[in-house]
């Protein structure tokens, strides 16, 4: 009989360890570890005694089964899930709280309930009690049949609530670190708990066919609470992003076995709930103002979807030894290297001023093609230049300065010119001249070879000089000219 002995793990990444530390090793995590008993089991082999599984033909399965997926009805829903929810899936849900979590998938539930899904819909809280989700779905209209309550913590009373011929076609557990499987001596939230929990629930979905919802914390930093193991075992991974007191709420696909990843939906939150943006440009663009210096509109890709996004940048002389740099919504290490680029290759001077950069409308970018449309707010703020308020910019950026080629650029181009752009700084499309980036009707295509390119433009006045009256033209010193 194997001896049993304390065990301590790390609540925020599950490594373990035989001794107990104010700082994990494995993630650098402080005051995360906390020590869990280890049962005494007796060791043994695997030689003998397992269940023969079954094998199926890949040929056999048709991937087009009716019935395969399930669409709810709210179309930025289902287009981040692929299609829609997949019977036997785990989906989980992070945000932070306040974000609308509960509230999104307490409208999925009532959804999914209202089209006429192949059996009941069950929301399972261990947050809040039943007459507080019922007042809750009040008052947001979503009081239909076929959507069942339940508030319970224990996975053994959920399992057999759930494990029977008639198991519903969705349920939500809300959260998963409020479960617990009464077999381990942890408490809830722990690593082993959480770990265990979902994997008895996941099982269950897989078994029965059950869409699973699982909402899970996250950490200050902004990633899921719990082991990153938890991440592994599901099919798909969704954050809900926004800011508590910005409307607009963005969720995001990080992870999805049955669709695209990177993939965006839109929603807005009112008084009724969260309600879906079917065109987020137009939205992300409505309180833009044209002749505004330190302005660029971005044409990015987020999954399968063009979003056109304004990105606000601002100069301003410091008195500090160390000037600030402040930036929301993307990559404060990308916004050092362009500045270096611009510094270095094209000869500007940001080390004496502060430098705010700013993504309007909540929108987080994460890809490098924003890189010409950053230095084109830059340089327009550093000069006091407004950028052409028809024009969209797209382009990654090297360190040499050079600008280069990025993805799908025609359907950039495209959204662009149905917003009624009918302007783009691009890249060189890889030496097919301007046809390159495909046939988009009324937008001129203005190549950006090099930032030198795009600093004498602004400088002399060519990409915004029409757009001022000549009184208030910006002198062509203040930005040099590398032409």
């Amino acid at each position: 009989m194997a001896k049993a002995s304390a065990n301590y793990v790390c609540q925020s990444c599950g490594a373990a360890s035989t001794r107990w530390g104010g700082r994990c090793d494995a993630c650098g995590a402080w005051n995360s570890i906390v020590e869990e008993a280890l049962r005494e089991v007796a060791p043994r082999g695997l030689a003998g005694g397992g269940r023969r599984i079954e094998f199926e033909s890949l040929t056999a399965v048709s991937l087009e089964a009716p019935n395969l997926r399930l669409v709810t009805g709210i179309a930025e829903f289902d287009r981040v899930l692929g299609g829609g929810l997949v019977r036997g899936s785990a989906v989980l849900v992070g945000g932070d709280p306040g974000i609308g979590k509960s509230t999104l998938l307490l409208q999925v539930a009532a959804a999914a309930a209202r089209i006429g899904a192949p059996g009941r819909c069950a929301y399972i809280s261990g947050e809040e009690a039943v007459a507080q989700l019922r007042l809750r779905a009040q008052r947001l209209g979503l009081a239909v049949e076929g959507v069942d309550l339940a508030s319970a913590t224990s996975v053994r009373d959920i399992l057999a609530s759930l494990d029977l011929a008639g198991a519903p076609a969705v349920a939500v557990i809300d959260s998963i670190q409020t479960m617990f499987v009464d077999s381990l001596d942890s408490a809830p939230g722990t690593v082993a708990q959480v770990r265990a929990s979902a994997g008895e629930l996941i099982r269950l979905a897989k078994r029965r066919g059950i869409a699973l919802f699982l909402v899970g914390h996250v950490t200050k930093e902004g990633l899921i609470a719990g082991p990153r193991v938890l991440e592994h075992m599901v099919d798909t991974v969704l954050y809900f992003e926004g800011e508590r007191g910005h409307q607009f709420r963005i969720l995001r696909a990080v992870k999805n076995r049955f669709g695209p990843t990177d993939e965006i939906g839109v929603f807005e939150m009112t008084d009724s709930g969260l309600k879906e943006v079917t065109n987020p440009s137009a939205l992300f663009l409505a309180e833009r103002r044209d002749n505004v210096s330190g302005s660029a509109v971005f044409a990015g890709i987020e999954g399968t979807r063009p979003v056109l996004v304004e990105i606000q940048a601002l100069t301003a002389p410091s008195t500090l030894a160390a000037p600030r740099r402040a930036v929301v919504g993307w990559d404060s290490g990308r916004l050092a290297m362009v500045l270096a680029v611009l510094e270095s290759r094209c000869g500007l001077a940001f080390g004496g001023r502060d430098v705010y950069l700013n993504v309007a409308g909540g929108l987080r970018i994460a890809e490098p093609a924003a890189d010409l449309a950053v230095a084109a707010a830059l340089i327009s703020s550093l000069a006091d230049v407004p950028v052409p308020g028809n024009a969209v910019v797209f382009g990654e950026v090297g360190l040499g300065g050079e600008v280069r080629a990025v993805a799908q650029p025609a359907s950039r181009l495209k959204e662009a010119a149905k917003l009624g752009f009918a302007r783009a700084l691009v890249p060189v499309g890889r030496g097919r001249g301007a046809r390159g980036h495909g046939s988009t009707d009324g937008i001129e295509v203005n190549e950006i070879a090099h930032l030198n390119d795009l600093v004498a433009a602004l400088a002399a006045g060519e990409a915004a000089g029409r757009a001022r009256p000549a009184s208030k033209q910006p002198k062509p010193t203040r930005v040099p000219s590398h032409g």
